[in-house]
């Protein structure tokens, strides 16, 4: 087991080839994104900002923006394919089920951000282009990433549009609770085929310019049944962070081999988002359907040794299911929700931290032990 932590100086980030400002938007294909707008909204107390649609000139697509804090999800869905995008849409759908699409990365130039990851051996699947209303005008260009996932590069510096141009304001599905369940992405996970983690981890080193911030291989990330690698690539302000993951050979089927078998290949698996109070949170969406992985009590009985004291006492954490792990830096509580449509790929994690930039290494054997009883009850083990 190996791990390395990446902290870049000031002046490394003044000097950066490919400057980012944080993540825009996690966009979602779905298949009703009426119904997914109005879980998120109240499952996970996201609020509705902005819609566009056939009420507004979009003929062929339906698509709802959605958030919390600076996190922000668009769900788009197909009313009728006439154009190459609305059929690739509709084939998303109908191979991967609802799943992430674009991990759309804000710029401050999208021009040259474009051009420098062309030049550094990024696909192109859209050269920057202009758009614009009465709220200003945004440069978007997109490249492409593992699967079928792309990024598209945002540079909305002259806008102040509620999302982008060809969206209106939309009032709020329900009343959003009172305190925000969570503030930010803190990270996008993407899984890979085998021996392909490298290969992507490259990717992001050359094409972005992003360094690799952890790395996990080892008996630390495995199961008496199943293993996976994982390493982290990060820009070098660390807004915009993202574990990749590989299976690794095991006596039996990983999450991942199940993630990649149900998804139809490499994907975003999960989406950590960044709260402040994870009681709070946990509660909230319990209350309003979340489901959680469940971790058993035996969990919790010698937490406190290694762990030491946490904002939140151990007898809520076992109350409530989260995890905890602390390293060098500080620690982080978290926890993740079961896969949140029918098929077993995508999912969430709840992260609150305290100092750690980790991401919670010492409770993988509890997790992934965890994945493997719910993959046992669907017969995937």
């Amino acid at each position: 087991m190996t791990e390395t932590l990446h902290h870049t100086p000031d002046t490394a980030r003044q000097a950066d080839p490919f400057p980012v400002k944080g993540m825009d938007a996690v966009v979602f294909a779905v298949g009703n994104a009426k119904q997914a707008a109005h879980y998120y909204s109240t499952a996970f107390g996201m609020k509705l900002v902005a819609y566009s649609g056939p009420e507004n000139g979009s003929r062929e697509t339906a698509s709802y923006v959605l958030t919390n804090g600076s996190a922000r999800f668009v769900f788009t869905s197909v009313i009728k394919a006439s154009t190459d995008w609305g059929r690739f849409l509709a084939e998303h759908v109908a191979e991967h089920g609802d799943g992430v699409i674009d991990l759309a990365i804000e710029v401050p130039d999208a021009r040259k951000a474009y051009a420098y990851a062309v030049e550094h051996g990024a696909t192109g699947i859209a050269e920057p282009y202009e758009v614009k209303d009465e709220h200003g005008t945004v440069v978007l260009a997109a490249i492409a990433t593992y699967g079928k996932t792309r990024h598209t590069l945002v540079d909305r510096s002259g806008y102040n549009g509620p999302y982008l141009p060809g969206y209106v304001a939309a009032s709020p599905i329900v009343e959003p609770p009172a305190k925000r369940t969570f503030q930010a992405i803190d990270h996008c996970v993407g899984n890979v085929e085998l021996g392909k983690m490298n290969d992507w981890v490259g990717f992001y080193n050359k094409v972005m310019g992003f360094t690799n911030m952890k790395e996990f291989v080892g008996d630390d990330i495995a199961t008496e049944y199943s293993a996976l690698m994982s390493k982290v690539v990060a820009d070098g302000t660390l807004k915009v962070k993202f574990p990749i993951n590989e299976p690794a050979i095991a006596k039996k089927k990983s999450q991942i081999d199940e993630y990649l078998e149900f998804y139809g290949g490499a994907g975003v698996q999960h989406v950590a988002l960044a709260t402040n109070d994870i009681v709070e949170t946990v509660r909230y969406m319990r209350a309003h359907g979340v489901r959680f992985l469940d971790t058993p009590d035996s969990y919790y009985d010698t937490l406190g040794e290694w762990v030491g004291d946490t904002r939140v006492p151990i007898e809520t954490l076992r109350e409530l299911k989260i995890l905890a792990d602390r390293d060098e830096d500080g620690y982080l509580l978290q926890i993740f929700t079961k896969p949140v449509q029918d098929r077993p790929t995508v999912f969430f994690e709840i992260i609150e931290r305290h100092g750690s930039m980790g991401f919670g290494k010492g409770n993988f054997k509890a997790l992934f032990e965890a994945i493997e009883r719910e993959q046992a009850k669907r017969g995937n083990l």
